[in-house]
């Protein structure tokens, strides 16, 4: 395993852009905005000697109840796994209880503690540590996040401060799952649920999620890495910048995914906000698999509507499998994780050339295209074209004007041929070259031999 550095403060002194900086990567959402981070958020450094894990983390206050204790208590976890620890400081706020609280915090642990006193960038950096000197903190950095000045001192200082290791290599992400869905629908519910700890914070709150949080799970043998997303509401609800910034963390979570799980709300069926979201993960390409939860609080009859309208509303995306879950009693968990393995096995299939054009002159004899002015369209041979989602190239004659009923007939034969369930299929057709193509004013043989002996003819004469 990789160590641990944690990165430790109060609100809004720049652990996320710093974070950031470390992992060189834009996976912590930063905003002007006390309190944003409330999550653990991992990323690997690999700027140093050797890499390390940092983990950005919510700031420390003395929140007692509500989201600021369940973000204090991410906080101490992190804490707790990291082999060392970075308390940043804001050198334009100065020095403030709060900073001597974090540090006393800290100091308990027994672990060493490194100082970074960021936003430097305009002040005298003498003074600013001079401000910081009275915590007594041996090792205490300048640092310009947003600018990466100080970062690679602040590198090296931490592994001086980390035990030796074996560089051993970065596990697989293995299977990428996103867990999508409208704000609290249960998605942070369900990833602790299936880690077993309190990894993500959950809140009756909506919008407790604000980041995409990626964790890693092996379960049954396989390696799995869950990504929990901020929630997904109407356009016009969205006013917030933070909110916006989640929403396209969650849109890029579902493109880096390799399936999307879109959560519903039992009680609430299926909404146009829903089919929306379905729809983006249909336009990335992504295998889908749609989890029902909190069934457990249906009566038989709700249960029965419920199950009549999501077949009349998921009508489009038929191939998807749908289970029903509770992630808070863990009730439907093992089906779930098997219709996740089905799809992505379904997404990431290799078919061959020869078995896709079997398949499609079989579908073109059971059914041809409708005439296209007085002609019928040609498919002659198919070949793969890429994966998740699989992709079927047809390449054949008058192809741009097949019909759109045509293209779902084709993709459906593909489906129940090749059992490819909760992937979306795409085809592509490419016209085969005509090789009388720009020839027509051209004569032919027995025009050209006619031609000849005409002009013979006329010489004798």
């Amino acid at each position: 395993m990789l160590p641990v550095v944690a990165l430790i403060g109060r609100p809004n002194v720049g652990k996320s852009t710093l974070f950031n900086a470390l992992t060189r990567s834009r996976d912590a959402l930063v905003a002007d905005w006390p309190g944003l981070t409330r999550d653990r958020h991992y990323g690997v450094c690999h700027l140093g000697a050797r890499p390390f894990v940092v983990v950005d983390t919510g700031g420390l206050t003395d929140a007692k109840e509500g989201i600021g204790a369940l973000t204090v208590r991410q906080a101490e976890l992190a804490i707790a796994e990291a082999q060392a620890l970075v308390l940043v400081v804001d050198a334009r706020d100065g020095l403030l209880p709060a900073d001597r609280e974090a540090l006393a915090r800290l100091r308990r642990t027994g672990k060493t503690v490194l100082l970074a006193v960021n936003k430097v960038d305009g002040l005298d950096e003498a003074a600013a540590l001079a401000e910081f000197a009275p915590l007594g903190v041996a090792v205490a950095l300048p640092l310009a996040a947003a600018h990466a000045r100080g970062v690679p001192a602040l590198i090296d200082a931490a592994l001086a401060a980390l035990p030796p290791s074996d560089a051993a290599p970065i596990a697989d992400e293995g299977i990428r799952v996103a867990i999508v869905g409208r704000p609290n629908v249960g998605k942070s519910t369900l990833v602790n649920r299936l880690l077993g700890e309190e990894r993500v914070v959950v809140s009756a709150e909506a919008g407790t999620t604000r980041d995409a949080i990626r964790v890693p799970l092996q379960r049954d043998g396989k390696h799995y890495t869950l990504i929990d997303t901020a929630g997904v509401r109407r356009r016009a609800r969205v006013e917030e910048a933070v909110e916006k910034f989640s929403v396209i963390k969650t849109l890029q979570s579902i493109e880096a995914a390799h399936v999307a799980v879109v959560l519903l709300d039992a009680r609430e069926g299926v909404s146009e906000q829903d089919a929306t979201l379905i729809g983006h993960v249909l336009d990335a390409g992504r295998a889908l698999v749609i989890a029902v939860n909190k069934w457990d609080g249906l009566s038989a009859y709700e249960r029965e509507q419920c199950k009549r309208l999501l077949g009349l509303k998921l009508d489009f995306v038929a191939f998807a499998r749908v289970v029903t879950i509770s992630a808070l009693h863990g009730s439907g968990i093992a089906e779930l994780m098997r219709a996740i393995d089905r799809a992505h096995a379904a997404a990431t299939r290799e078919l061959g050339s020869a078995e896709l054009t079997r398949a499609l002159q079989q579908a073109y004899a059971g059914y041809q295209p409708p005439l296209v002015r007085g002609h019928a369209p040609k498919l002659r041979y198919a070949h793969p074209g890429g994966s998740n989602p699989p992709t079927i190239v047809i390449h054949g004659s008058r192809t741009r004007h097949i019909a759109t009923a045509y293209c779902r007939y084709l993709e459906n034969f593909f489906r129940k041929r090749f059992r490819l369930e909760g992937t979306p299929i795409r085809i592509e057709f490419r016209e085969s070259e005509n090789p009388y193509a720009g020839r027509r004013n051209e004569p032919t043989g027995r025009q050209l031999k006619k031609r000849r002996r005409l002009l013979e003819h006329a010489r004798k004469r």
